[in-house]
C-alpha cells in the first residue's frame, strides 16, 4: 500500500518540533549574560557542523543546490539564520522561557498566511479557525507579559518578531525542500553564523564561557540542525503552511520543559493562551484534504519513490526505494488524499 504523504509529513514535522522545542528553554538558560548575536552565531554554527558530519555519514543521491538558489539561500540565512535567532535570544531573556516558548506558536500563523500568499496553499475552514485561535493566544500572551512591565512586553515583541522572520524563512525555504537538505542546512548555518559572529565582534558583545558555548553549540546541532533536516523533509510532503502548523507543537514542548525547570512567571492569561494554541494545533493536525484534481505535464529533479501514485516512469534495471534524477510527468487526473507538496500546487 502507498504510504500516506500526510501521515509521513506530520510525523517528520513533529520530530522537528520536538528537537526545536527542547532546545528553546535550554537556550534561554545557557544564553544568560551572553550577547544575542553571539548566541545566534553559536546556534547556527552547531547546525552547520551537524550538516558537515551528516553529509559524511548519510550518503544519499539527493538533488544538489544550484547557482540559481543563491539569492534564496542568502535571504533565508539573513532572515532565519541571523535575524530570527538574535531576536529570540534577546526576547527570551526578557519575556521568560515559558511565555517566550509559547509565543513561538505565532510562527505557524504567519507561515500559513505567507504560504497562502506565495504558493496559494489552500486554507479551509478548520485551518482558518486554527489561525484565529493561535493569533488570539499570541494576544493573550502579550497582555500577560505587559502586566509585568514594559521590559517584559519588549521581550514578547522581540520573540514575535523572530516568528515573523522564521515564517518568511519557512516560506522562502519551500522550493529548496527538494534539494539536498544537508547542503541547505550547511549554507544557511554557515552564512547565518558568519554574519552574526561578525556583527557580534564589531559590537564587542559578551562572549560565553566554555560550558555555555558547548551547550549552545549542542542546542544548535539538535534544535536547529536536526530540526531543520526533519522540517525540510516534512515540507516536501505537506507543504510550507501545514509543516509550520504541526511544528507549532514545539512551543508546548519548550514551555513544559521550562515550567519543569522552575520558570513560574507565566500567569493565568498564559494558560488561556496555551489552551488556544492547543486547539489550533489540533485543528491543523486533524485536517484532511481529498478531491479530484489534475496534474499538468512537468519535468523536474527531486528525491522520489515509485509507490506514491505519481512517479510511474520505469528503470532498467528496476529501482526500489528513494532516489533522485531528472524525470518527466505525463498529465494525469485522479483523486486521493494529498497535501500541497511539489506535485499538488493546484488552485482551489
Amino acid at each position: 500500500m502507498p504510504r500516506s504523504p500526510l501521515a509521513t509529513g506530520v510525523l517528520l514535522a513533529a520530530l522537528a518540533a520536538v528537537a526545536f522545542g527542547i532546545a528553546t528553554p535550554v537556550v534561554a538558560w545557557a544564553g544568560r549574560g551572553v550577547g544575542p548575536l553571539s548566541t545566534a552565531a553559536l546556534l547556527y554554527l552547531g547546525a552547520a557542523l551537524t550538516a558537515i558530519v551528516m553529509q559524511l555519514v548519510v550518503r544519499r543521491g539527493e538533488a544538489s543546490i544550484r547557482r540559481t538558489d543563491a539569492p534564496r539561500l542568502v535571504a533565508i540565512a539573513i532572515a532565519g539564520g541571523a535575524l530570527a535567532p538574535t531576536l529570540l535570544a534577546w526576547g527570551l531573556q526578557r519575556a521568560g522561557a515559558t511565555a517566550g516558548a509559547l509565543l513561538l506558536n505565532l510562527e505557524a500563523v504567519f507561515t500559513v498566511l505567507l504560504a497562502r500568499a506565495f504558493f496559494h496553499e489552500p486554507i479551509g475552514r478548520r485551518v482558518a479557525i486554527a489561525v484565529v485561535c493561535m493569533a488570539a493566544g499570541g494576544a493573550a500572551l502579550t497582555l500577560d507579559s505587559s502586566a509585568s512591565g514594559s521590559f517584559g512586553l519588549f521581550g514578547v515583541l522581540a520573540v514575535a518578531g523572530a516568528t515573523v522572520a522564521w515564517a518568511f524563512d519557512n516560506t522562502w525555504t519551500r522550493p529548496l525542500a527538494e534539494r539536498d537538505p544537508f547542503q541547505v542546512i550547511l549554507v544557511k548555518g554557515g552564512l547565518g553564523a558568519s554574519l552574526t559572529a561578525s556583527v557580534a565582534l564589531l559590537r564587542g558583545e559578551a562572549m560565553p564561557r566554555i560550558d555555555q558555548g558547548a551547550v549552545l553549540l549542542a542546542c544548535g546541532a539538535t534544535g536547529y540542525g536536526a530540526s531543520l533536516y526533519f522540517y525540510l523533509l516534512a515540507q516536501r510532503r505537506i507543504g510550507a503552511g501545514r509543516t509550520g502548523s504541526v511544528f507549532a507543537l514545539a512551543p508546548f514542548i519548550g514551555a513544559a520543559l521550562a515550567w519543569s525547570l522552575g520558570d513560574r512567571d507565566a500567569g493565568w492569561l498564559a494558560l488561556a493562551a496555551a489552551s488556544l494554541f492547543a486547539l489550533g494545533v489540533y485543528l491543523h493536525v486533524s485536517e484532511r484534504h481529498r478531491h479530484h484534481h489534475t496534474h499538468e505535464s512537468v519535468d523536474h529533479d527531486h528525491m522520489h519513490r515509485h509507490d506514491d501514485e505519481h512517479h510511474t516512469h520505469t528503470h532498467d534495471p528496476p529501482y526500489v526505494g528513494e532516489h533522485s534524477h531528472p524525470h518527466h510527468h505525463d498529465p494525469v487526473e485522479h483523486e486521493h488524499e494529498h497535501a500541497p507538496d511539489i506535485h499538488h500546487g493546484h488552485t482551489h
